[in-house]
Protein backbone atom coordinates (compact mmCIF):
# COMPACT_ATOMS: atom_id res chain seq x y z
CA UNK A 1 0.00 0.00 0.00
CA UNK A 2 1.22 3.50 -0.87
CA UNK A 3 4.39 1.89 -2.25
CA UNK A 4 4.59 4.24 -5.25
CA UNK A 5 4.14 7.36 -3.11
CA UNK A 6 6.41 6.01 -0.37
CA UNK A 7 9.27 5.25 -2.77
CA UNK A 8 9.19 8.76 -4.26
CA UNK A 9 8.89 10.58 -0.94
CA UNK A 10 11.74 8.58 0.59
CA UNK A 11 13.98 9.44 -2.37
CA UNK A 12 13.08 13.14 -2.12
CA UNK A 13 13.73 13.37 1.62
CA UNK A 14 16.92 11.31 1.47
CA UNK A 15 18.64 14.32 -0.12
CA UNK A 16 17.24 16.78 2.43
CA UNK A 17 18.29 14.64 5.38
CA UNK A 18 21.88 14.53 4.22
CA UNK A 19 22.34 18.29 3.92
CA UNK A 20 23.88 20.28 6.74
CA UNK A 21 22.24 23.53 5.65
CA UNK A 22 18.86 24.08 3.99
CA UNK A 23 17.87 27.06 1.91
CA UNK A 24 14.48 28.29 0.75
CA UNK A 25 15.42 27.04 -2.73
CA UNK A 26 16.05 23.52 -1.38
CA UNK A 27 12.68 23.49 0.35
CA UNK A 28 10.81 24.84 -2.70
CA UNK A 29 12.42 22.24 -4.98
CA UNK A 30 11.60 19.43 -2.59
CA UNK A 31 7.99 20.56 -2.12
CA UNK A 32 7.54 20.80 -5.89
CA UNK A 33 8.66 17.17 -6.23
CA UNK A 34 6.42 16.14 -3.31
CA UNK A 35 3.42 17.84 -4.93
CA UNK A 36 4.03 15.92 -8.17
CA UNK A 37 4.40 12.67 -6.23
CA UNK A 38 1.06 13.29 -4.47
CA UNK A 39 -0.71 14.03 -7.76
CA UNK A 40 0.75 10.91 -9.39
CA UNK A 41 -0.55 8.93 -6.40
CA UNK A 42 -4.08 10.14 -7.27
CA UNK A 43 -4.36 12.64 -4.43
CA UNK A 44 -6.91 15.30 -5.42
CA UNK A 45 -5.12 18.41 -6.73
CA UNK A 46 -6.73 20.80 -4.19
CA UNK A 47 -5.89 18.48 -1.30
CA UNK A 48 -2.28 18.24 -2.51
CA UNK A 49 -2.02 22.02 -2.98
CA UNK A 50 -3.34 22.83 0.52
CA UNK A 51 -1.17 20.15 2.14
CA UNK A 52 2.03 21.40 0.50
CA UNK A 53 1.21 24.97 1.52
CA UNK A 54 0.94 23.93 5.19
CA UNK A 55 4.20 21.95 5.10
CA UNK A 56 6.09 24.72 3.30
CA UNK A 57 4.97 27.39 5.78
CA UNK A 58 6.34 25.40 8.71
CA UNK A 59 9.45 24.18 6.87
CA UNK A 60 10.53 27.70 5.99
CA UNK A 61 10.38 28.86 9.61
CA UNK A 62 13.63 30.40 10.85
CA UNK A 63 13.93 27.89 13.72
CA UNK A 64 14.07 25.10 11.14
CA UNK A 65 16.46 26.69 8.64
CA UNK A 66 18.92 27.68 11.40
CA UNK A 67 18.77 24.39 13.31
CA UNK A 68 21.58 21.83 13.45
CA UNK A 69 19.61 19.22 11.47
CA UNK A 70 17.15 21.16 9.28
CA UNK A 71 16.63 18.27 6.85
CA UNK A 72 15.55 15.95 9.64
CA UNK A 73 13.21 18.59 11.06
CA UNK A 74 11.51 19.10 7.70
CA UNK A 75 10.90 15.34 7.43
CA UNK A 76 9.43 15.47 10.96
CA UNK A 77 7.13 18.34 9.92
CA UNK A 78 6.05 16.40 6.85
CA UNK A 79 5.40 13.28 8.96
CA UNK A 80 3.28 15.26 11.44
CA UNK A 81 1.26 16.98 8.69
CA UNK A 82 0.77 13.67 6.86
CA UNK A 83 -0.49 12.13 10.12
CA UNK A 84 -2.94 15.03 10.50
CA UNK A 85 -4.07 14.68 6.87
CA UNK A 86 -4.74 10.97 7.46
CA UNK A 87 -6.83 11.79 10.52
CA UNK A 88 -4.55 12.42 13.50
CA UNK A 89 -5.36 9.81 16.15
CA UNK A 90 -7.04 6.47 15.50
CA UNK A 91 -10.82 6.79 15.81
CA UNK A 92 -12.65 3.86 17.45
CA UNK A 93 -16.21 2.86 16.62
CA UNK A 94 -19.12 4.33 18.59
CA UNK A 95 -20.71 1.17 20.00
CA UNK A 96 -23.21 2.75 22.38
CA UNK A 97 -26.45 0.76 22.49
CA UNK A 98 -28.11 -0.31 20.27
CA UNK A 99 -24.78 -0.19 18.35
CA UNK A 100 -26.07 -0.14 14.78
CA UNK A 101 -23.59 0.20 11.91
CA UNK A 102 -24.67 0.98 8.33
CA UNK A 103 -22.23 0.02 5.58
CA UNK A 104 -22.71 2.14 2.44
CA UNK A 105 -20.84 2.66 -0.84
CA UNK A 106 -20.74 1.93 -4.55
CA UNK A 107 -20.99 -1.53 -6.09
CA UNK A 108 -17.69 -3.37 -6.14
CA UNK A 109 -16.18 -1.41 -3.24
CA UNK A 110 -16.34 -4.45 -0.97
CA UNK A 111 -19.24 -3.64 1.37
CA UNK A 112 -20.43 -7.22 1.88
CA UNK A 113 -16.95 -8.64 2.49
CA UNK A 114 -16.06 -5.68 4.73
CA UNK A 115 -19.25 -6.25 6.76
CA UNK A 116 -18.16 -9.83 7.44
CA UNK A 117 -14.58 -8.74 8.17
CA UNK A 118 -15.86 -6.15 10.64
CA UNK A 119 -18.04 -8.80 12.31
CA UNK A 120 -15.03 -11.08 12.72
CA UNK A 121 -12.91 -8.22 14.06
CA UNK A 122 -15.58 -7.29 16.63
CA UNK A 123 -16.00 -10.93 17.61
CA UNK A 124 -12.26 -11.12 18.37
CA UNK A 125 -12.71 -8.02 20.54
CA UNK A 126 -15.25 -9.90 22.68
CA UNK A 127 -18.39 -8.46 21.05
CA UNK A 128 -21.37 -10.45 19.76
CA UNK A 129 -22.13 -9.00 16.30
CA UNK A 130 -25.03 -9.72 13.94
CA UNK A 131 -24.96 -9.40 10.15
CA UNK A 132 -28.05 -8.02 8.43
CA UNK A 133 -28.63 -8.27 4.66
CA UNK A 134 -30.23 -5.09 3.33
CA UNK A 135 -29.17 -5.30 -0.31
CA UNK A 136 -32.53 -5.80 -2.02
CA UNK A 137 -31.12 -5.02 -5.46
CA UNK A 138 -28.75 -7.97 -5.75
CA UNK A 139 -29.94 -11.35 -4.42
CA UNK A 140 -26.39 -12.71 -4.85
CA UNK A 141 -25.23 -10.21 -2.22
CA UNK A 142 -27.65 -11.73 0.32
CA UNK A 143 -26.37 -15.23 -0.39
CA UNK A 144 -22.79 -13.98 -0.18
CA UNK A 145 -23.43 -12.42 3.23
CA UNK A 146 -25.10 -15.61 4.48
CA UNK A 147 -22.08 -17.64 3.35
CA UNK A 148 -19.60 -15.23 4.95
CA UNK A 149 -21.62 -15.13 8.18
CA UNK A 150 -21.27 -18.92 8.33
CA UNK A 151 -17.49 -18.64 7.92
CA UNK A 152 -17.23 -15.97 10.60
CA UNK A 153 -19.65 -17.78 12.90
CA UNK A 154 -22.22 -15.03 13.53
CA UNK A 155 -26.03 -14.99 13.12
CA UNK A 156 -27.40 -13.37 9.96
CA UNK A 157 -30.77 -11.82 9.07
CA UNK A 158 -32.05 -12.25 5.53
CA UNK A 159 -35.15 -10.52 4.12
CA UNK A 160 -38.10 -12.38 2.64
CA UNK A 161 -37.64 -13.31 -1.06
CA UNK A 162 -39.02 -10.62 -3.35
CA UNK A 163 -39.13 -7.96 -0.62
CA UNK A 164 -38.63 -4.43 -2.03
CA UNK A 165 -39.33 -2.14 0.94
CA UNK A 166 -35.92 -1.37 2.48
CA UNK A 167 -37.28 0.50 5.50
CA UNK A 168 -39.61 -2.40 6.32
CA UNK A 169 -36.64 -4.80 6.13
CA UNK A 170 -34.58 -2.52 8.36
CA UNK A 171 -37.30 -2.40 11.04
CA UNK A 172 -37.87 -6.15 10.90
CA UNK A 173 -34.13 -6.71 11.22
CA UNK A 174 -33.88 -4.37 14.22
CA UNK A 175 -36.73 -6.22 15.93
CA UNK A 176 -35.06 -9.59 15.15
CA UNK A 177 -31.73 -8.29 16.50
CA UNK A 178 -33.33 -7.24 19.78
CA UNK A 179 -34.43 -10.85 20.33
CA UNK A 180 -30.99 -12.41 19.76
CA UNK A 181 -29.52 -13.41 23.14
CA UNK A 182 -26.29 -11.63 23.99
CA UNK A 183 -26.01 -9.80 20.64
CA UNK A 184 -24.69 -6.26 21.04
CA UNK A 185 -23.67 -4.98 17.56
CA UNK A 186 -25.80 -4.86 14.38
CA UNK A 187 -24.06 -4.53 11.00
CA UNK A 188 -26.32 -3.57 8.06
CA UNK A 189 -24.98 -4.40 4.58
CA UNK A 190 -26.77 -2.10 2.12
CA UNK A 191 -27.11 -1.97 -1.66
CA UNK A 192 -24.76 -0.06 -3.96
CA UNK A 193 -24.81 1.15 -7.55
CA UNK A 194 -22.23 1.42 -10.30
CA UNK A 195 -22.60 5.19 -10.02
CA UNK A 196 -24.14 7.44 -7.41
CA UNK A 197 -27.81 8.04 -8.19
CA UNK A 198 -30.62 9.82 -6.38
CA UNK A 199 -32.87 6.74 -5.88
CA UNK A 200 -29.99 5.00 -4.06
CA UNK A 201 -29.28 8.02 -1.89
CA UNK A 202 -32.97 8.56 -1.10
CA UNK A 203 -33.39 4.89 -0.14
CA UNK A 204 -30.35 4.94 2.13
CA UNK A 205 -31.44 8.20 3.73
CA UNK A 206 -34.83 6.67 4.64
CA UNK A 207 -33.09 3.63 6.14
CA UNK A 208 -30.76 5.86 8.13
CA UNK A 209 -33.71 7.80 9.54
CA UNK A 210 -35.48 4.55 10.48
CA UNK A 211 -32.47 2.95 12.16
CA UNK A 212 -30.73 6.01 13.65
CA UNK A 213 -27.38 4.13 13.56
CA UNK A 214 -24.39 5.12 15.68
CA UNK A 215 -22.09 4.64 12.67
CA UNK A 216 -22.53 5.15 8.93
CA UNK A 217 -19.35 3.83 7.32
CA UNK A 218 -18.53 4.62 3.69
CA UNK A 219 -16.75 1.61 2.16
CA UNK A 220 -14.47 2.77 -0.65
CA UNK A 221 -11.99 1.10 -2.96
CA UNK A 222 -8.50 2.53 -2.38
CA UNK A 223 -7.97 2.58 -6.16
CA UNK A 224 -10.96 4.90 -6.74
CA UNK A 225 -8.55 7.65 -7.79
CA UNK A 226 -9.75 11.16 -8.56
CA UNK A 227 -13.40 10.00 -8.36
CA UNK A 228 -12.86 9.49 -4.63
CA UNK A 229 -13.62 13.12 -3.80
CA UNK A 230 -16.99 13.22 -5.58
CA UNK A 231 -18.04 9.83 -4.16
CA UNK A 232 -17.09 10.77 -0.60
CA UNK A 233 -18.63 14.25 -0.82
CA UNK A 234 -21.92 12.95 -2.23
CA UNK A 235 -22.39 10.23 0.39
CA UNK A 236 -21.33 12.54 3.21
CA UNK A 237 -23.70 15.34 2.19
CA UNK A 238 -26.60 12.91 1.84
CA UNK A 239 -26.07 10.61 4.81
CA UNK A 240 -23.67 12.33 7.19
CA UNK A 241 -21.13 9.50 7.25
CA UNK A 242 -19.22 8.93 10.48
CA UNK A 243 -16.18 7.20 9.06
CA UNK A 244 -14.47 5.48 6.14
CA UNK A 245 -13.44 1.89 5.44
CA UNK A 246 -10.76 1.66 2.74
CA UNK A 247 -10.63 -1.64 0.89
CA UNK A 248 -7.98 -3.21 -1.36
CA UNK A 249 -5.17 -1.15 0.11
CA UNK A 250 -2.87 -4.10 -0.54
CA UNK A 251 -3.54 -3.96 -4.29
CA UNK A 252 -3.13 -0.22 -4.88
CA UNK A 253 0.36 1.26 -5.06
CA UNK A 254 -0.93 4.85 -5.09
CA UNK A 255 -3.53 5.16 -2.32
CA UNK A 256 -4.39 8.80 -3.03
CA UNK A 257 -8.03 8.06 -2.21
CA UNK A 258 -7.13 7.68 1.47
CA UNK A 259 -5.64 11.16 1.63
CA UNK A 260 -8.36 12.82 -0.45
CA UNK A 261 -11.47 11.27 1.15
CA UNK A 262 -10.36 11.98 4.69
CA UNK A 263 -9.65 15.62 3.84
CA UNK A 264 -12.93 16.39 2.00
CA UNK A 265 -15.27 14.62 4.46
CA UNK A 266 -13.39 15.52 7.67
CA UNK A 267 -14.39 12.05 8.85
CA UNK A 268 -11.83 9.51 10.08
CA UNK A 269 -10.65 6.42 8.23
CA UNK A 270 -11.62 3.77 10.78
CA UNK A 271 -10.60 0.52 9.09
CA UNK A 272 -8.48 -0.75 6.21
CA UNK A 273 -8.83 -3.93 4.19
CA UNK A 274 -5.34 -5.23 3.44
CA UNK A 275 -6.12 -8.51 1.68
CA UNK A 276 -8.85 -10.87 0.55
CA UNK A 277 -8.90 -13.10 3.65
CA UNK A 278 -11.46 -12.33 6.35
CA UNK A 279 -8.76 -11.65 8.95
CA UNK A 280 -6.92 -9.15 6.71
CA UNK A 281 -8.79 -6.19 8.17
CA UNK A 282 -7.41 -3.82 10.76
CA UNK A 283 -8.05 -0.51 12.53
CA UNK A 284 -6.53 2.46 10.74
CA UNK A 285 -3.72 4.23 12.62
CA UNK A 286 -2.77 7.49 10.83
CA UNK A 287 0.59 7.97 12.58
CA UNK A 288 1.68 4.42 11.85
CA UNK A 289 0.75 4.67 8.17
CA UNK A 290 2.56 8.00 7.87
CA UNK A 291 5.65 6.27 9.27
CA UNK A 292 5.37 3.44 6.75
CA UNK A 293 4.97 5.86 3.84
CA UNK A 294 8.14 7.71 4.87
CA UNK A 295 10.13 4.51 5.45
CA UNK A 296 10.13 4.89 9.25
CA UNK A 297 8.38 1.56 9.74
CA UNK A 298 5.69 0.53 12.21
CA UNK A 299 7.28 -1.53 14.96
CA UNK A 300 4.19 -1.25 17.19
CA UNK A 301 2.02 -2.79 14.47
CA UNK A 302 4.55 -5.54 13.83
CA UNK A 303 4.76 -6.46 17.52
CA UNK A 304 0.94 -6.55 17.77
CA UNK A 305 0.74 -8.87 14.75
CA UNK A 306 3.42 -11.11 16.25
CA UNK A 307 1.67 -11.22 19.63
CA UNK A 308 -1.66 -12.13 17.99
CA UNK A 309 -0.14 -14.91 15.87
CA UNK A 310 2.14 -16.35 18.56
CA UNK A 311 1.26 -19.46 20.55
CA UNK A 312 2.39 -18.97 24.16
CA UNK A 313 3.53 -22.58 24.62
CA UNK A 314 5.46 -22.52 21.33
CA UNK A 315 7.02 -19.18 22.34
CA UNK A 316 8.30 -20.62 25.61
CA UNK A 317 9.67 -23.67 23.83
CA UNK A 318 11.47 -21.47 21.30
CA UNK A 319 12.99 -19.30 24.03
CA UNK A 320 14.40 -22.46 25.65
CA UNK A 321 15.82 -23.52 22.26
CA UNK A 322 17.54 -20.16 21.87
CA UNK A 323 18.98 -20.31 25.36
CA UNK A 324 20.46 -23.77 24.82
CA UNK A 325 21.56 -23.08 21.21
CA UNK A 326 19.74 -26.25 20.04
CA UNK A 327 17.94 -24.62 17.12
CA UNK A 328 17.23 -27.22 14.37
CA UNK A 329 15.23 -27.54 11.14
CA UNK A 330 12.04 -28.39 13.04
CA UNK A 331 12.32 -24.97 14.67
CA UNK A 332 13.29 -23.38 11.37
CA UNK A 333 10.10 -24.78 9.82
CA UNK A 334 8.01 -23.50 12.74
CA UNK A 335 9.49 -20.00 12.33
CA UNK A 336 8.73 -19.95 8.59
CA UNK A 337 5.12 -20.92 9.26
CA UNK A 338 4.90 -18.24 11.94
CA UNK A 339 6.10 -15.60 9.47
CA UNK A 340 3.44 -16.73 6.98
CA UNK A 341 0.79 -16.21 9.67
CA UNK A 342 1.73 -12.54 9.96
CA UNK A 343 0.37 -11.82 6.47
CA UNK A 344 1.82 -10.73 3.10
CA UNK A 345 5.59 -10.25 3.33
CA UNK A 346 5.49 -6.84 1.64
CA UNK A 347 3.28 -5.60 4.51
CA UNK A 348 5.69 -7.02 7.09
CA UNK A 349 8.73 -5.42 5.42
CA UNK A 350 6.89 -2.07 5.30
CA UNK A 351 6.69 -2.21 9.11
CA UNK A 352 10.48 -2.45 9.45
CA UNK A 353 12.31 0.90 9.41
CA UNK A 354 14.19 1.39 6.14
CA UNK A 355 12.79 -1.78 4.55
CA UNK A 356 9.59 -0.42 3.00
CA UNK A 357 11.15 0.46 -0.36
CA UNK A 358 13.59 -2.44 -0.69
CA UNK A 359 13.16 -3.67 -4.26
CA UNK A 360 15.00 -7.01 -4.23
CA UNK A 361 13.24 -8.77 -1.37
CA UNK A 362 11.22 -11.94 -2.18
CA UNK A 363 7.89 -10.48 -1.05
CA UNK A 364 5.69 -12.86 -3.07
CA UNK A 365 6.22 -15.70 -0.60
CA UNK A 366 7.70 -18.08 -3.23
CA UNK A 367 11.01 -18.31 -1.38
CA UNK A 368 9.23 -19.31 1.81
CA UNK A 369 7.28 -22.03 -0.01
CA UNK A 370 10.47 -23.32 -1.61
CA UNK A 371 12.29 -23.38 1.73
CA UNK A 372 9.35 -25.19 3.34
CA UNK A 373 9.37 -27.82 0.56
CA UNK A 374 13.09 -28.45 1.10
CA UNK A 375 12.69 -28.87 4.87
CA UNK A 376 9.66 -31.17 4.42
CA UNK A 377 11.74 -33.38 2.11
CA UNK A 378 14.14 -34.11 4.97
CA UNK A 379 13.62 -37.04 7.31
CA UNK A 380 12.71 -36.32 10.92
CA UNK A 381 16.20 -37.32 11.98
CA UNK A 382 17.80 -34.96 9.42
CA UNK A 383 15.69 -32.04 10.61
CA UNK A 384 16.73 -32.65 14.20
CA UNK A 385 20.40 -33.22 13.27
CA UNK A 386 21.31 -30.92 10.34
CA UNK A 387 24.96 -32.02 10.52
CA UNK A 388 23.91 -35.33 8.91
CA UNK A 389 23.17 -33.59 5.61
CA UNK A 390 26.04 -34.76 3.40
CA UNK A 391 26.18 -34.46 -0.41
CA UNK A 392 24.19 -37.66 -1.02
CA UNK A 393 21.38 -36.62 1.29
CA UNK A 394 21.28 -33.14 -0.23
CA UNK A 395 20.82 -34.62 -3.72
CA UNK A 396 17.91 -36.72 -2.45
CA UNK A 397 16.31 -33.69 -0.74
CA UNK A 398 16.65 -31.59 -3.92
CA UNK A 399 14.92 -34.29 -5.98
CA UNK A 400 12.17 -34.71 -3.40
CA UNK A 401 11.41 -30.98 -3.15
CA UNK A 402 11.62 -30.16 -6.85
CA UNK A 403 14.59 -27.86 -6.31
CA UNK A 404 18.28 -27.93 -7.23
CA UNK A 405 21.20 -28.97 -5.05
CA UNK A 406 22.39 -25.35 -5.25
CA UNK A 407 19.10 -24.14 -3.73
CA UNK A 408 19.34 -26.75 -0.97
CA UNK A 409 22.92 -25.61 -0.22
CA UNK A 410 21.81 -21.97 -0.12
CA UNK A 411 19.07 -22.80 2.38
CA UNK A 412 21.53 -24.74 4.55
CA UNK A 413 23.90 -21.78 4.48
CA UNK A 414 21.11 -19.41 5.55
CA UNK A 415 20.11 -21.86 8.28
CA UNK A 416 23.66 -21.99 9.65
CA UNK A 417 23.79 -18.16 9.66
CA UNK A 418 20.49 -18.07 11.51
CA UNK A 419 21.72 -20.70 13.98
CA UNK A 420 24.83 -18.63 14.65
CA UNK A 421 22.68 -15.54 15.17
CA UNK A 422 20.49 -17.45 17.64
CA UNK A 423 23.56 -18.26 19.75
CA UNK A 424 24.13 -14.53 20.14
CA UNK A 425 20.52 -13.81 21.14
CA UNK A 426 21.37 -14.00 24.82
CA UNK A 427 23.89 -11.18 24.46
CA UNK A 428 21.35 -9.13 22.47
CA UNK A 429 18.70 -9.64 25.12
CA UNK A 430 21.07 -8.39 27.83
CA UNK A 431 21.86 -5.34 25.72
CA UNK A 432 18.15 -4.60 25.21
CA UNK A 433 17.64 -4.95 28.96
CA UNK A 434 20.31 -2.31 29.63
CA UNK A 435 18.54 -0.05 27.10
CA UNK A 436 15.24 -0.44 28.96
CA UNK A 437 13.52 -2.70 26.41
CA UNK A 438 11.11 -5.42 27.46
CA UNK A 439 10.95 -8.86 26.00
CA UNK A 440 8.36 -10.98 24.30
CA UNK A 441 8.38 -14.73 24.96
CA UNK A 442 10.25 -16.44 22.16
CA UNK A 443 11.34 -13.16 20.58
CA UNK A 444 14.23 -11.92 22.72
CA UNK A 445 14.64 -8.17 22.70
CA UNK A 446 11.26 -7.59 21.05
CA UNK A 447 9.38 -4.92 23.03
CA UNK A 448 6.00 -5.78 24.45
CA UNK A 449 3.07 -3.96 22.78
CA UNK A 450 1.99 -2.28 26.01
CA UNK A 451 5.38 -0.59 26.42
CA UNK A 452 5.19 1.03 23.02
CA UNK A 453 1.89 2.80 23.40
Amino acid sequence: MFSQLGDKLQDIFKDLRGQGAISETNVNDAMRQVRLALLEADVHFQVAKDFIARVKTKALGQEVLRSVTPGQQIVKIFHDELTTLLGGDASPLNLDKPARIMMVGLNGAGKTTSSAKLAQYLKKQGRSPLLIACDLQRPAAIEQLVTLAGQVGVPVFRPQPGETDLVKVGREAAAWAAEQPGANVQIYDTAGRQEIDEPLVHELRRLREALNPQEVLLVADAATGQQAVSVATHFNDALGITGLVLTKLDGDARGGAALSMREVTHQPIKFAGIGEKLDQFEPFYPERLAGRILGMGDIVGLVEKAAEAMDEEEARRMEEKLRTASFDFEDFLAQMRFIKKLGPLENIFAMLPGMGNMKDLPTDGKELKKAEAIVLSMTGKERRKPDLLDARRRRRIAAGSGTSVTEVNELLQRFQQMRKMMKNMGKMKKMMGRMGGGGMPGMPGMPKPGRLR
